[in-house]
This record gives structure tokens, sequence and C-alpha cells, in this order.
């Protein structure tokens, strides 16, 4: 009999944040395991194993109702000090949604994070029990993110009003200080020749951090920067390809979505030098330290073809080591051993 999992969520509800899409393709992952698990979405069901996926109030209140007959897992999308760089807040809102956050936390029986820099946070900082959290990476689907051919990219380019033969370096990601904004402006005032897109908006609106000065930025932005919004999930493929190269100067990240979907499209990757990288994407992304050290790696890609093409191979690589299968394998692995940490007669709950 399958094992049957709740998922909790409400990433969904806001269009252009990672945490979405990353709901989205964990669940479809989970789902092609059809013969060992059945998976429902925001049931008001008891089931052996309930994922939260997001740290809902309503969540917590009905958590030991739902959890009564199994365990919980809790996913760590964010910690407070992502918070801190991401939204503006009033203090006292500040304070007591940390409080929560990791109240939330502590009380899930299992937690998974998406990046193992985190488990030091949570546990030194936070005093999470150690044995209670498990790293694992986010997916993104093959399926849904791939390279198109040359001709329906000069195509896509038009429909996006991006010159058909020019360079062109985009970043993707909600309009925040902390995404590297301002530094990616500052680079695309000193390169006129190239074109630099942003696809992404304000997913919060006025409470995000910098949405003031940013704002101003939008309405008169340098001819060469074009922002395309917050764009549906199913047409972020065609935004990918219409790039030469997917560059963030975020100064804080977790594990974005947008490094994973431009990989399957095996476009170079150009990061800030982050420590938190260090350990997830290894040797598959170039990396620069400030904006004279961007300009001059883009530089780089634009003029020297054998780099340009080594870039894209460690993408390449970056795609296949974060491949369907190896991720599917982790968290097979991972419920099942939730799953057979529970007593016998919780294994058999259901209603």
């Amino acid at each position: 009999m399958p094992i049957e999992i709740n998922m909790k969520s409400s990433a969904t509800k806001v269009k252009g944040q990672g945490v979405g899409s990353a709901y989205i393709e964990q669940v479809g992952l989970i789902k092609e395991m059809s013969d060992k698990y059945t998976v429902y979405e925001n049931k008001l069901k008891r089931t052996p194993i309930v994922h939260y996926h997001t740290i809902d109030f309503q969540f917590a209140l009905l958590k030991p109702i739902l959890t009564s007959k199994g365990t919980s897992v809790g996913y760590v999308h964010m910690v407070p000090e992502t918070v801190d760089t991401s939204l503006n807040l009033p203090w006292l809102i500040r304070k007591i949604f940390y409080w929560y956050m990791i109240k939330f936390y502590k009380s899930m029986d299992h937690l998974v994070t998406v990046n193992s820099y985190f488990i030091d946070v949570l546990n030194e900082k936070y005093g999470v029990p150690r044995e209670r959290i498990t790293y694992i990476p986010n997916f993104v689907s093959s399926d849904t993110f791939h390279p198109l051919p040359a001709d329906e990219k000069k195509r896509l380019r038009k429909k996006y009003g991006v010159p058909e033969d020019g360079f062109v370096v985009m970043s993707a990601g909600q309009l925040q200080v902390r995404k590297g904004i301002f530094d990616f402006l500052k680079i695309a005032e000193k390169m006129p020749d190239v074109t630099f897109v942003w696809a992404g908006g304000f997913s919060f609106g006025a409470i995000t951090d910098g949405y003031k000065e940013i704002q101003k930025v939008l309405e008169n932005p340098p001819a060469n920067v074009k922002f395309l919004g917050i764009i549906d999930r199913e047409y972020m493929n065609e935004v990918f390809n219409i790039a030469d190269v997917m560059f963030l100067a975020s100064f804080e990240e977790l594990f974005p979505m947008t490094i994973l979907e431009s990989m399957c499209v095996n476009i170079p990757v150009l990061l800030r030098d982050l420590p938190i990288y260090e350990g997830i994407l290894f040797d598959f992304y170039l990396k620069e330290k400030d904006v004279d050290g961007f300009i001059s790696c883009i530089k780089r890609l634009m003029t020297d073809k054998e780099y340009y093409d080594n870039a894209c191979a460690m993408s390449k690589r970056g795609n296949e080591f974060y491949s369907k299968g190896n991720i599917m394998k982790m968290w097979d692995e991972y419920y099942t051993k939730v799953y057979e940490s529970l007593p016998e007669k919780k294994r058999k709950a259901t209603k």
C-alpha cells in the first residue's frame, strides 16, 4: 500500500517567488513515484506524513490534529537572516514573525533544508536538534526547462524586445536590494553595448526592502536595461533561452531555483562569490566578488569563445548533477526513513 503524504503549502499564491517553483517541482517529483506514494495537496486529512512547505499560521493551528496519527516534516526555505534583507517590516512585527518562524521549525518532527549551510545555523543559533535536519537540494525538471533551437531563440528575442544578435545578460528573481539589483544596474551603465534583462518584480509589494528606490529605477531605467516584470512560470524557459548568461548578483541566498533553471538551459551562470554556494554548486558556476570582477567576466564571456564554451559545460554538469534521478532517490530514501521511524500503529493512520 502506498505511503500517504499530505503536502501543505501556500507558496503558489504569490507569483514570482522561488518557493512556489520549488513546491511545484518537488510535489511533481513525488507524484511520479505513484506506486510508492499517494500525494494529497492541502487536504484536511490525517496521513502518516504531513509535509509543510510553508509556515502558515493556520498550518500551525491544525498541526496537532493532522499529525496526531503521523509525523510532520517542515521545509526550511528561509531563516530570519534571509527575511531581514528581503522585507521591510516594522520592528515589532519583525520580532514576532521571527519568533513564530523558529517556533514553527522547532515544532516539526523533521526538517529539510535546501542548503546544507543552514544545518549549522538552525542548530547552533536557533537550537534545533541537528538530528532532525536533513539536506535535500532543490530540483528542476528538464522537461520544463531545456535549451531551445537557435531559430526559436531568435523568435523569442523579438517577442521580448531583445536585440536578436546582441549579447544578453539576464537576472531573475524578486526585485530586492539583497538580490544585487543596484550592482546589476551599475554594471549595465558601464556596459552600454550589452543588453541586461531582469525577470521578476515586487512579489510582496511595498513591504519589499528598497521598494521606493527600486521603483524610481523602473520608471526610468538605463536604455540597455529591460525589466520584464513577473513572468508566469510556464514562460520562464523562453526567458532563460533568450539569454547568453545568467547573472545573479545576490548578497544572500539559500538555493535559488533560477540557478537550477538556467543550468537546465546550459548557459553560463555568474554569481557573487558567497560561501553558501560552495557546498552546493562546486565548480558548476563562475564567481566574482564585485562590480569590476563581474564586468571583467562578462567581457571575457563575450570575446573568448573557449572560455564561454567551458562555462556552458560547467552549467551542463551542474544540471546533470542535480538530475531528476538523483534527487528522486534522495526524497524516496528520506520519506521511507521518516515513515519507518513511526510506530506501527501510526503507519496505518489515515482517516
